[in-house]
This record gives structure tokens, C-alpha cells and sequence, in this order.
């Protein structure tokens, strides 16, 4: 391989001057990455090729500030376009082999041939520890921006699963639809006696014709949240509630209308808080 060497070259020059050759080598050690270099440009935005070069000029110079700072954003990146961790981690790893041959080469050049163990050693410990700062701060980017975005997610299902939809300013309608386990019962409580407290909701319409089955703590606990509905001062009215749910309420000696009243649907429980507040008018 034919480097260019200028007497007194420092290892940065010598590496920038030799931009071409190293990423030459580069891409013969990262096997896998080099055929996804493209794919991932178009993907994140992000140049592999430049970033390696940006990343061993940190290295080098020991610029840890700079370092860190650059490990986090492309963690970031990483996690936001769902890059594949295992291609990161080879192309680290083959920025570090190849820095390594380049680094012999310049030795070489320089004519270094006190072979200074001590030397080599030290130069191995900074050049390997600013590399390993790099996984590890990448890494850990990486984990906190999945964790936060699998937590923004989990709020979002949240809320889609305790629909409060707003009729007037002061009734509101929630719709229950397909499995109600306890810990989304559990999330329907907090967020119902939530939203009562936040919006002064004074009616709450409990719409259960899209349950067709629920397992008896949930039904236990269902009835927990319409006492706590009214002792929030809102009046609950439970609607569509279907015949299975009815028959598991008979056989746990439960009287549904001894805590709340009952509609046989939610349009007829719409009509009748319409007509009823069109004559209190």
C-alpha cells in the first residue's frame, strides 16, 4: 500500500492525508456494512463513510466532550430509524481494526524502531478506552431512546383504550370495546376519575355493548369504578349491557341498578338526557 508520509507528520495529518486509502481498508473490514451503506444513508440521513472519519479524528485527538456528544446522536439516529445494532457495532469494530493498521503504518514510517513497549501500550489503552466510550455512550443513547419512545407509546394505547368522548361540557360517553382485563380496568379507573376531577364531568355514560364476556374480579372491579364515579360527584349510567355480562352479574349477586342507572342502549340513554334537559330548559 503507498501512503503518503511527511517528515514530522503528526498521526492526524497522516490519517487525513491518507482519507482515501483508509477507507479503502475500511470497507474491506466491515464485510457485512459496506453493501448497506447506501440503504442506511437513505433511510437516517446518515453517512457512514464521513462519521468514521469524524469518529477516529475524536479518538486521536482525544476529544472526549466531543466524542460523548457525537455517540449520543447517533444513538439517537439509530433507535429512531430502527437501524440494526449488530451493523454498528461491526462498523465500530472495523474503524477500530483499521485505525490500528494505520497507526502501525505510521510507526513504521516515522521509523519508530525503539520499540518502546511502554509507549504502545499507553497509545493502546487511550486509542481502545475512547472507542469503548463511544459503544457504551451509543448503547446507552440508544436504550433511553427506545425506553421513552416504547413509554409514549404505551400512554397513546393507553388513552385509546379509555376513549372519553365528550357530549356537552358536562356529560361525557365511554365506549368499552373487545377484552377488559384487570390492568386495563385498572387504567379506565385512573384515567376516568381523572378526567371527572380535571373536566367536572357530572354525567359519564358507560357504554358495554361491545363486551361480550368479563371475568368476575373484573366485574368486581367494574363496579369499584362506579362507585368511585359517584362519589366524584358525576352520575353513572351504564348502557348495552349484553346478556352474558348480565347472567355473570346474577350469578355473583350483583344489582347493577343499585349502582347506577341503566339504559338498555346508549342511544336511548342519549335521547332521554336530551329530552329530559330540552323540558328542564
Amino acid at each position: 500500500m503507498n501512503l503518503a508520509y511527511q517528515e514530522g507528520q503528526d498521526m492526524k495529518a497522516f490519517l487525513t492525508e491518507n482519507k482515501d486509502q483508509f477507507e479503502h481498508e475500511l470497507l474491506q473490514e466491515a464485510v457485512n456494512v459496506r453493501e448497506k451503506i447506501e440503504e442506511i444513508q437513505l433511510i437516517g440521513n446518515i453517512n457512514l463513510i464521513d462519521n468514521a472519519h469524524r469518529l477516529v479524528t475524536y479518538v486521536v485527538e482525544q476529544k472526549e466532550a466531543d466524542l460523548i456528544e457525537f455517540s449520543k446522536q447517533e444513538g439517537v439516529a439509530w433507535a429512531k430509524y430502527k437501524l440494526t445494532l449488530t451493523f454498528k457495532l461491526e462498523w465500530v469494530q472495523a474503524i477500530r481494526r483499521t485505525l490500528w493498521k494505520f497507526l502501525q503504518f505510521y510507526s513504521h514510517l516515522r521509523d519508530n524502531s525503539s520499540d518502546d513497549t511502554d509507549d504502545f501500550f499507553v497509545l493502546e489503552k487511550k486509542i481502545n478506552d475512547f472507542i469503548d466510550k463511544f459503544l457504551n455512550s451509543f448503547f446507552l443513547s440508544y436504550s433511553t431512546y427506545k425506553d421513552k419512545l416504547i413509554e409514549s407509546q404505551s400512554k397513546l394505547v393507553e388513552n385509546l383504550s379509555v376513549p372519553l368522548i365528550p357530549v356537552t361540557t358536562a356529560m361525557c360517553v365511554l365506549p368499552l370495546i373487545g377484552t377488559i382485563d384487570e390492568s386495563r380496568m385498572k387504567t379506565i379507573e385512573e384515567k376516568v376519575l381523572m378526567e371527572i376531577g380535571e373536566q367536572r364531568i357530572q354525567t359519564l355514560i358507560l357504554d358495554l355493548s361491545g363486551i361480550a364476556e368479563m371475568e368476575e374480579v373484573v366485574v368486581d372491579h367494574l363496579m369499584k369504578v362506579i362507585e368511585g364515579v359517584s362519589i366524584m360527584g358525576s352520575e353513572p349510567i351504564i348502557t348495552g349491557v349484553r346478556p352474558e355480562v348480565v347472567r355473570k352479574m346474577i350469578d355473583l349477586g350483583i344489582n347493577l341498578e343499585k349502582k347506577a342507572e341503566t339504559k338498555g342502549s346508549l342511544q336511548q340513554a342519549l335521547s332521554d338526557f336530551f329530552i329530559t334537559s330540552s323540558t328542564e330548559k
